[in-house]
């Protein structure tokens, strides 16, 4: 009942609900515009205004790119599902798919931390900041989050490569996810989930852990100023950083945990775990610096 290597996965429906496919898909396609003109208006911004290049916004524009292209790999093709009930994806298409979801998932915690070490270097050293985070310096911090996240999360396709399957091919997701295809193999699948789980941990794990850190190192320095105006006015920089980096953590643990202990929940809950995952950061993210920015507000 086995077969290696499976023509197709099917990519998952809501029980009951498949007339709602094309109202579900309205709104998904909404979402995605909106982060595609969001995302797209920040690297334009960026790019045109001379007083955004810094780092931070350099690496903002990192994320947009990021941003733009986790939702391209995975929006358009759930939008086939939903409208043209297109449910098979290939074994092929489903590993490139998943390797391009989680590596550029990793490829943006690392930006993220990046983030976080820039507003510590400007709050806690303000005259070192120019000479430590150069624009080389931003780009090769780029290039060395994009070999990371490739050297990460390239063997977990190529793990499950020579696995057989079984006769069911049904994902949780509308999209396809590591945990998803590995659960449906019909053979030992422990080097998997050893190697799976330690490069989450060796990557989105270590960030977030970094991160706090940073943020802790901030919090002392802030606390040493002298009056509370003064405190606000440093600790507000942050904001929007640790906005962004609540919008991508956040939806990355609820995946998590409805993965490792929401087996028997509706897989409305898996699909609607799984959309938040991909888009409430694309669609957020230029939000949130639109917001706090008063050169982006003015530009739009």
């Amino acid at each position: 009942s086995s077969d290696l290597s499976p023509p197709s996965f099917i990519l998952a429906s809501i029980p009951g609900l498949e007339a709602a496919h094309f109202w579900m898909a309205i709104l998904l396609c909404s979402m995605y515009i909106l982060a595609v003109t969001g995302n797209c208006a920040v690297l334009f911004i960026v790019k045109t205004e001379p007083s955004l290049h810094a780092p931070m916004y350099f690496f903002l524009c990192m994320l947009a790119a990021i941003d733009l292209a986790l939702s391209t790999s995975t929006v358009p093709r759930a939008l086939s599902f939903y409208w043209f009930n297109t449910s098979e994806i290939s074994f092929g298409a489903c590993l490139v798919q998943m390797f391009l979801i989680h590596t550029l998932s990793a490829i943006e915690s690392t930006i993220l931390l990046a983030m976080a070490v820039d507003r510590y270097v400007a709050i806690c050293h303000p005259l070192r900041h120019p000479a430590i985070l150069t624009n080389a310096a931003t780009a090769k911090i780029g290039l060395v989050a994009m070999a990371r996240g490739v050297l990460f999360f390239l063997p977990l396709p190529l793990l499950l490569l020579p696995l057989p399957f079984c006769s069911s091919r049904v994902l949780s997701h509308s999209f396809c996810l590591h945990q998803d295809v590995m659960n449906l193999a019909c053979a030992n699948t422990t080097p998997s989930v050893v190697y799976g789980l330690t490069a989450i941990l060796l990557v989105m794990g270590l960030d977030a852990i970094l991160i706090c850190l940073s943020y802790v190192l901030i919090l002392k320095a802030v606390l040493r100023l002298a009056s509370w105006k003064e405190r606000l006015k440093v600790f507000s920089t942050c904001v929007a950083h640790i906005c962004v980096v609540l919008a991508f953590y956040v939806p990355l643990i609820g995946l998590s945990v409805v993965h490792r202990f929401g087996k028997d929940l509706a897989p409305l809950v898996h699909i609607i775990m799984g959309n938040i995952y991909i888009l409430v950061p694309a669609v957020l993210n230029p939000i949130i610096y639109g917001v706090r920015t008063k050169q982006i507000q003015r530009r739009i």
